[in-house]
């Protein structure tokens, strides 16, 4: 019964359509703004990763770079490039979860 004292008064009920014009029926609602703070957080993850990656990337290419050896290792084994008197042999391994 006191619920019904305060619906009658008309500041709590503008207030009522007001929040619920804010939650839900305007174009920023709460739905939305829940969305778009995943998102958020979704891509600033992904950017950590890629920042990551180019400073990995950053610290191969200047070791490569500086050193001969590193980069004749680098391209056997990304390229599969060889000298003239090697043969290269692969071995596929078959992806199977049970081996380790």
């Amino acid at each position: 019964m006191i619920w019904i004292k305060y619906l009658k008064n008309k500041y709590i009920i503008a207030l009522l359509i007001f929040l619920g014009y804010m939650l839900f029926i305007d174009s920023n609602n709460f739905i939305r703004q829940y969305n778009m703070l995943h998102e958020l957080n979704k891509v600033e993850k992904e950017r950590e990763y890629y920042l990551n990656e180019i400073q990995e990337n950053k610290s191969t290419t200047e070791d490569l770079l500086n050193d001969i050896e590193m980069l004749e290792r680098y391209a056997r084994e990304k390229f599969l490039m060889k000298r003239e008197e090697e043969d290269i042999f692969l071995i596929v391994r078959p992806k199977n979860e049970s081996q380790p």
